[in-house]
């Protein structure tokens, strides 16, 4: 038997409480799949506050740990993740930091990760997040940003750059920040409600700290639930090279 959404919910609302955050969010998740399939938006909206609260108690988890590291590959098959945050870099691309992500959730270790690309000739970092795909039907969102204090330029090496010590926390949140601003930005405030709220659900699947996204989402949820049913649209998503930088 298929597990309703209420039960779903039920059990994320105890999740919560019980301060159990990565239960909460996956089952947070679960729900809001569900609530879209059946084109339930009223509750896709009720489920984004809970959803917010538990990656913002993981975030602010993975941040009070004061630990920042500089990740230039996936983790060895079997070796076990610290609470912190995570700068991914190359020759590491944003799949793989997503996957680092997934990682970090399936052992119950709250993190925050951010992904980085080769410094621009403008000097800036581009930020990037992948949502779910496989290599044809992904999207990946960016931004450029200033990198961190101490960074130089370099003329030679993968990163185009020279980092003398980890970002500091304040930096790591300021991009993605920055990162889901963008996202947020790219959606076209003119769709109908039913489409906006399914580029917002994307994007939050690809950058799942950002607090406004989930706000934003259920304000379109919200709004989607007051409009007559619409067609899902018929689009191919925006392909950014997940491979590339």
């Amino acid at each position: 038997m298929v597990e309703r959404v209420d039960d779903i919910m039920e059990r994320a609302s105890e999740a919560l409480a019980s301060a159990s955050y990565i239960a909460c969010e996956s089952l947070c998740v679960k729900a809001l799949a569900r609530a879209r399939a059946a084109g339930d938006f009223d509750t896709m909206a009720r489920v984004c506050l809970p959803l917010q609260e538990s990656r913002r108690q993981l975030r602010h988890a993975a941040v009070d740990s004061g630990l920042c590291f500089v990740q230039t590959s996936l983790p060895r098959k079997g070796s076990d993740l610290t609470p912190g945050m995570y700068l991914a870099q190359p020759p590491m691309i944003g799949i793989e930091a997503r996957r680092l992500r997934e990682k970090a959730h399936a052992a119950g270790v709250p993190v925050l990760v951010v992904c980085r690309e080769p410094m621009t000739q403008a000097g800036l970092w581009p930020i990037v997040a992948v949502g779910e795909g496989g290599l044809m039907d992904t999207v990946s969102y960016r931004v450029r940003i200033r990198p961190p204090e101490g960074v130089v330029p370099a003329e030679t090496g993968i990163t185009k750059d020279v980092m003398a010590s980890p970002p500091d926390a304040a930096w790591m949140l300021a991009a993605s920040e920055a990162l889901g601003d963008a996202a947020i930005a790219s959606v076209d405030p003119a769709a109908p409600a039913a489409w906006r709220a399914d580029d917002l659900l994307f994007a939050l699947g690809a950058i799942p700290d950002h607090e406004k996204l989930h706000q934003r989402l259920a304000d379109a949820c919200r709004e989607a639930a007051a409009e007559p049913p619409i067609a899902p649209r018929s689009r191919r998503p925006r392909h950014d090279d997940p491979t590339g930088f």
